[in-house]
This record gives structure tokens, sequence and C-alpha cells, in this order.
């Protein structure tokens, strides 16, 4: 199985640490997050990795190289001249995605400061068992400011800003009482079939711009995992708090 760590961020929010370091690097219970994440996916059968990056990239790279990979198949998608946001960054790495161009099926993105207990077999199961499905987003109901819309059979249909009220759908009409509003993870399913639509899009731009203008024509399906159990690290004073939900909570 395949995925890619989107570790290429500037840490602004995890300052002064990140003055030195780069935010996959910053320790939580004694581990670099990045570090964490890639035993995390070694033990759930994951044999390729590609981890984008930009701030501090070389100390990344030799973090990597340094501990061998972790005995995994590691691959750099270089970002150092310019930081291509979430969507651009897998534009960038389709090369070291899609090897085997044959190779339909899907891979795992995930954010190297979020901590979770989410099952990672049983989440790439879910896209697996459903052929029509080119992207699942791991959403759950927590507040934020920031909402995904989904209709009743989980398909994503929009996004919401509570604060503003601005809407983005490519549906006309579109029913906000009628949505489900659920909050992304950060941690995502993205089938190769979908690679062909990024011809149109330029270097740099966010996937959930790229979702919204794709899930009137394939299936982007919203996944609540039962129990599930999230943690932004993104912040100074979360750190003593991830610690323990590293130790409690996260598996």
């Amino acid at each position: 199985m395949k995925a890619m760590i989107f570790a290429a961020g500037l840490g602004t929010r995890l300052k002064p640490l990140t003055d030195t370091m780069p935010k996959a690097l910053v320790p939580v219970g004694g581990k670099p997050l990045l570090e964490i994440l890639i035993r995390k996916l070694k033990a759930s059968g994951f044999d390729e990795v590609v981890i984008n990056v930009h701030h501090f990239a070389d100390l990344i790279i030799r973090f990597v190289n340094e501990n061998e990979g972790f005995g995994l198949n590691i691959r750099i998608s270089d970002e150092t001249a310019c930081l291509l946001e979430t969507g651009g960054a897998i534009k960038k790495a389709v090369p070291l995605l899609n090897g085997n161009r044959q190779n339909e099926e899907p891979f795992m993105i995930h954010n190297v400061d979020i901590l979770s207990n989410l099952d990672f077999g049983a989440f790439m199961n879910c896209q697996s068992a459903d052929s029509e499905r080119a992207a699942t987003l791991l959403v759950s109901k927590r507040e934020t400011s920031r909402q995904l819309l989904f209709d009743k059979e989980n398909r994503l249909v929009g996004w919401y800003n509570r604060k503003t009220n601005e809407i983005k759908t490519p549906y006309s009409g579109l029913d906000l009482q009628s949505c489900r509003q659920l909050a992304f993870s950060g941690i995502h399913l993205f089938s190769p079939r979908l690679f062909p639509y990024f011809t149109d899009w330029p270097d740099r731009f966010s996937i959930i711009d790229f979702y919204l203008s794709v899930c009137d024509k394939e299936s982007v399906i919203g996944y609540e995992y039962p129990e599930l159990k999230l943690m932004d690290v993104g912040k100074l004073d979360t750190l003593s708090a991830a610690e323990d939900f590293l130790i409690n909570e996260c598996c």
C-alpha cells in the first residue's frame, strides 16, 4: 500500500520551535511527528511513502536517510522552490505516486501533524470495496468554522464557512439545510483515476477546491470512523496534551 505525507508546511503556529526545525520533526512523547506516522503506516502494512518537503527540507531528508527509511520505500517530493498547497503537492508528486500507470489502487494522504486512533487498514478497505469511489475523506462532527457538505448518501456536494456564510458547490440551488455538515480531518484516500483532472489546474491549489470541482462528476465520499479520536498538533499549547493523547488514545 502507498501513502503520501504532507510535511512541507511552515509550522507557523508552532514557533519558536519551527524557527530551527520543520514541523514534521517536532517531538511528541520523545519521537518526531514524522516518525510516529511512518511507524504507524508501516505497522498497518504500507510499504511505499512519498513525503513532500519545503521548510527545512534538508533536515527531513537527513532524518529519513539516517533511519534508512524505517524499512520502507520512501521518496521525497521536493517543494523547496515553492510551497504548492495540498492540491499542488499531489499534482507534483504524481510521477512518484503513479509509477505503475496501470495501478488504480487508492493511496492515503495524511497531514503530518494529525494524531488519531484511525485503523488505517479499515480505512483503506472502505474505498477498495467500492470500485466507483474516487476519493474518501475522513470526516467527523466537530466544531469548526469551515464544514464540508454531504448529501444523505455521504457524497460531497459543497463547502460552507459558518462565519461568513460563504458556500462553494458545483450544484445550483443547493439546499444547505438538507446537507450534513462535517469537518475534514486532513486524512483522505485518493484514486489515481483523478490524476487526469489535474491537467487544467495550476501548480499551486487547494485539494478541497479540487474535490469540489470534481464531486459532481466523480464519487467523493465522506467517511465517519466509529469512535474516532483525533488531535491536530498544530499549536505549542497542544504538545503536552498530544503526549497524553499518544499514550491513551492513539494507536
